[in-house]
């Protein structure tokens, strides 16, 4: 599967066959998701809403609610909620703000109760406001006079103007024109204290911020809730077995294909054939806990083999079998003995190798004479540490296995194994499953595959 592209099939086909690994691994995740939410306190969340009047610039509103979790007002707030051991870096992490529309500046506090949440946020409020009027009543020009004192000033230049212009003589002396000067800068002088108490009369209108009301107290949990953190370790873990699953599937390295297969040992392809049955179930065979674990969860059988095809009547797997002694028959110059090696562990390969063994003993019953046809004995090796018997009776190897289950290097030293024991592989049958056990017919006797089975052996040992 490692060339393969990941579709839909295979992602229904883990559903399929993990089902119960993939339940269990979802409620453990959901208790992990419990118990973090026990490590966590809740959360509780108010916001009050305040409101800037008059003519705002977007960017403006930004800068309000920067300062309204600026340090010094949430400093402020912690001083006057009083709290022994809360300072205001810690409030600045559970206060927030931000611009909405309509001139709104919504403000929310964070606390582990809704008490301490709405009190929090109202403190934060007021004093948000209280610091916005300071700003804006405070100057930076120290020659810059208050509305009251410029609002005077107009009114004393205006009299001032008055008396002058009075006082002008209208002919065209020297002090009719000094005055005319006079009374000139008296009115420019009136003119920018009208405009700076304009100026004034803008600023104090923004500086009126309103908090629109106390917070609400909030009702339920700020996220992330209990329910929140179970169903997201419950997903988390759900997500984490499938891709485990598809990261296994795209490292496994195990042979397929029947060409890679036959390139492995170093022989010729003589066939497939069926094993009626479908896929056979790995289980473990110790009796411990794991083992039972393992059989209840279901792991013991593969989820990355493609779904076996639907068999035929027994006529037509009777046929693969026949052929593939057919060419055996045809491939060998004399009537040979044979081992039949099977890895140990391949259900597959067990049941076709006595399949096969019981067609090639039918065929060379039927024969009149018995000649042409190989003799053949089945032997079980051990993958990791294979070793085939010495040549004895036998001049040859036949090597039956199932595909999708063993590397490039086991079938590799399945190979030399056989060529320490001066065995010649002389051909490679690969076993697939099928669905349904076709019917026998009558000419076929029940017990052909057990007494076939009767002549296979078992050999482990050390490494050839």
């Amino acid at each position: 599967m490692s060339d393969d592209t990941i579709r839909l099939v295979t992602i229904g086909r883990i559903l399929r066959r993990r089902w119960r690994l993939l339940i269990v691994l979802t409620v453990v995740g959901a208790l992990a998701g419990y118990g973090v939410s026990l490590l966590v306190p809740p959360r509780y969340t108010a916001s009050a809403s305040v409101l800037l009047p008059g003519q705002w610039e977007e960017r403006a509103l930004l800068t309000q609610a920067e300062v309204a979790t600026s340090s010094e007002v949430v400093d402020r707030a912690a001083a006057a909620l009083g709290r022994p051991g809360v300072s205001g870096a810690e409030l600045r992490d559970r206060v927030s703000a931000k611009a909405t529309d309509g001139n709104i500046v919504k403000i929310s506090g964070t606390a582990d109760t809704p008490e301490r949440a709405q009190r929090l946020t109202d403190e934060v409020a007021q004093q948000f406001v209280t610091f916005a009027a300071r700003i804006a009543g405070d100057s930076t020009d120290p020659d810059a006079a208050g509305p009251e004192a410029l609002r005077k000033k107009v009114e004393q230049t205006d009299r001032r103007i008055t008396e002058l212009a009075d006082a002008t003589d209208p002919g065209q002396t020297v002090e009719s024109v000094q005055a005319r000067t006079e009374l000139e800068k008296l009115r420019t002088a009136l003119r920018e204290a009208m405009k700076k108490l304009d100026e004034a009369d803008l600023a104090t209108s923004k500086a009126g911020m309103v908090v629109m009301g106390p917070a609400a107290r909030p009702t339920g949990e700020a996220p992330p809730t209990r329910t929140q953190l179970i169903g997201a370790g419950a997903l988390l873990f759900f997500l984490l077995a499938v891709i485990g699953h598809l990261t296994a599937a795209r490292m496994d390295r195990r042979l397929r294909t029947e060409t890679e297969i036959a390139a492995a040992l170093g022989s010729a392809l003589l066939g497939t054939v069926d094993v009626p049955g479908g896929l056979p179930a790995h289980r473990p065979r110790g009796r411990g806990p794991l083992a039972w674990v393992r059989r209840l969860l279901g792991v013991g059988t593969r989820w990355d083999m493609p779904a076996p095809r639907v068999s035929g009547d027994e006529a037509g797997v009777r046929i693969r079998y026949q052929r593939v002694c057919a060419r055996l028959r045809d491939q060998l110059p004399a009537p040979r003995r044979l081992l039949v090696v099977i890895p140990a562990g391949d259900e597959l390969a067990r049941r076709a190798a006595g399949q096969l063994v019981a067609e090639a003993e039918s065929d060379l019953s039927a024969s009149a004479s018995g000649t042409g046809h190989p003799v053949l004995r089945v032997v079980e090796v051990s993958v990791p540490r294979p070793m085939v018997p010495d040549r004895a009776t036998e001049s040859g190897v036949l090597v039956v296995l199932s595909a999708g289950s063993w590397t490039a290097e086991e079938l590799a030293g399945v190979a030399e194994a056989c060529e320490d024991g001066r065995h010649e592989v002389v051909g490679v049958i690969v076993a697939g499953p099928v669905l349904g056990r076709p019917t026998r017919s009558a000419g076929r006797r029940r017990d052909d595959a057990p007494s076939a089975l009767a002549v296979s052996g078992h050999v482990t040992g050390g490494s050839a």
